[in-house]
């Protein structure tokens, strides 16, 4: 983004413009500002939003109580996913006789692999830094923020009268109500990356893309760990697809105990204790040396003081028209976790987009207008958009057609000596593509072939009709396309029009 140059004393929009050089308040009272919009949140979603109003020379005040970036670059996108990195380099030892070289155990030094996580996000952080906003024309508070009225957010030391407000807060790790957790130390993804020592046996409450992935890495950093998962692992993914990522963890040594329901937590002196029981009544307890809790996340609105500011909530969000938009206060908008409708850093982004396009250009763009795609970076990786296969069955009924490729036939994936998985495409029966799923290496860039095709309304054809450069793993679309055709292309009908147009001269 370029920082362009604006004006702070003009009027935007019909309110006078604030400065961060507004003269200070008097002992005891707020600075009053006014602003076009005052964004609650400097995460993915609120930053967007921050940005484009300030380049589109709007007066910004950007509200953050924590960490410029927010849960995606300080606790959890990005370590995360240098951690996975390490982690799969760990393994690339482990792997090596398979490609005729001599196999060897990785000596690992968590307090440097810790150094790797930590300055990854130093490297990314100055992008959404306090320096960087200010120099784009935002005024950045680094304070917690909360309703005042319908039109006013305060904070300890500032008050902000603003035409509109956007709800950017974001989600954090939730705490079950599990007896004895609340009494037993216990990690998050928002602590889990600063430990002193690598875990001896790390456990792991929840099997979702969390909690797969962290425990993934960190058996792979040479950490015993167990999964407990009270229904499926990776239960929101293909079916078909989780399977062979589960699998795959099991393989590398992930205990993952599926089915089970942790009933109670205890301290033990060489770390903790967790209970489990199954539906038919079995009951087990792991012992591990540390406990991470990764069964879901929350909207983070209690603080806001949303009844103040005349806004309701609904779900895990607050209630927002189609466009964003609160149901109740016309004021204010809401994106990313706290408009609750997925937790996403790249849904966050677009209902930024969402917001200056409805707010700011008068559009209608609908939230839920494109398909959301979903990636787990596991190795394999799993990735879905639109529906799955059950998912459409239910909505579609008996019209639902599917078309698979495996990557045991893909030249690429066997050149690499990864050819576990392969690609799922769901349509109904006049072609239209309602979701697709892809489990394998690269599965998360494989898969945006699809969103880009259900997002400009393409059908599955669209799939069969690009030259693929050849080996590339992205070849399994093409050809599970190709599949869908292949009773037309190759059945009775077009062998007869084939052996007539033969005795065309």
């Amino acid at each position: 983004m370029t920082n362009a140059p604006l004006n702070r004393d003009a009027v935007t929009d019909g309110v006078t413009q604030g400065s961060a050089n507004t003269p200070p308040a008097a002992p005891g009272e707020r600075r009053k500002l006014k602003a076009d919009i005052a964004v609650i949140g400097a995460g993915s979603g609120g930053l967007s939003v921050a940005a484009g109003a300030s380049m589109l020379g709007l007066n910004v005040v950007l509200f953050e109580k924590g960490e410029m970036g927010g849960d995606c670059l300080n606790y959890g996108c990005v370590p995360s996913k240098a951690l996975l990195t390490a982690g799969r380099k760990a393994q690339t030892f482990r792997d090596a006789e398979k490609f005729g070289l001599t196999a060897a155990e990785p000596q690992i030094d968590w307090l440097r692999v810790r150094d790797h996580v930590k300055g990854v996000i130093e490297t990314i952080a100055p992008v959404d830094s306090q320096e960087r906003f200010e120099g784009l024309g935002v005024t950045v508070i680094r304070e917690g923020a909360r309703f005042q009225d319908k039109d006013t957010i305060v904070s300890d030391s500032v008050q902000v009268k603003a035409r509109r407000i956007v709800v950017a807060t974001g989600s954090t790790a939730f705490i079950p109500p599990i007896p004895g957790l609340k009494e037993t130390p216990h990690l998050t993804n928002e602590d889990i990356f600063d430990i002193d020592v690598l875990p001896k046996h790390l456990v792991i409450l929840g099997g979702g893309p969390i909690g797969a992935e962290l425990g993934q890495a960190f058996r792979r950093l040479g950490s015993e760990v167990t999964i407990i998962e009270m229904g499926r692992a990776l239960g929101r993914a293909e079916p078909e697809h989780a399977a062979v990522a589960v699998a795959h963890m099991r393989q590398e040594g992930v205990e993952i105990l599926e089915g089970h329901k942790a009933v109670s937590v205890s301290q033990s002196a060489d770390g903790v204790v967790v209970k489990t029981e199954t539906e038919s009544g079995e009951t087990k307890e792991i012992a591990g040396s540390h406990l991470l809790v990764a069964v879901g996340r929350r909207a983070v609105l209690n603080s806001l003081d949303l009844e103040a500011g005349g806004v309701t909530t609904k779900g895990d969000g607050i209630e927002t028209k189609a466009n964003l938009r609160s149901v109740s206060n016309p004021r204010v908008w809401a994106v990313g976790d706290a408009a609750g409708r997925g937790q996403f850093t790249h849904l966050a982004g677009w209902h930024a987009s969402v917001f200056v396009r409805n707010a700011l250009f008068k559009s209608r763009t609908k939230a839920d207008s494109l398909p959301l795609p979903a990636v787990t970076y596991l190795e394999p990786e799993v990735a879905q958009v639109g529906l799955t296969e059950a998912e459409a069955r239910e909505a579609y009924g008996d019209s639902v057609k599917t078309a698979k490729f495996e990557f045991e036939e893909n030249d690429r994936a066997i050149a690499e000596r990864a050819n576990h998985g392969g690609a799922k495409i769901v349509t109904d029966k006049k072609g239209v593509i309602l979701g697709a799923s892809v489990v394998g290496e690269g599965a998360g860039d494989i898969i945006q072939i699809v969103g880009v095709a259900m997002s400009n309304g393409l059908k599955i054809r669209a799939l069969t009709n690009f030259i693929s450069p050849y080996p590339t793993r992205a070849e399994v679309l093409k050809r599970a396309a190709s599949k869908w055709y292949e009773a037309v292309v190759f059945g009775k009908s077009a062998k007869r029009l084939v052996g007539a147009l033969q005795r065309v001269p």
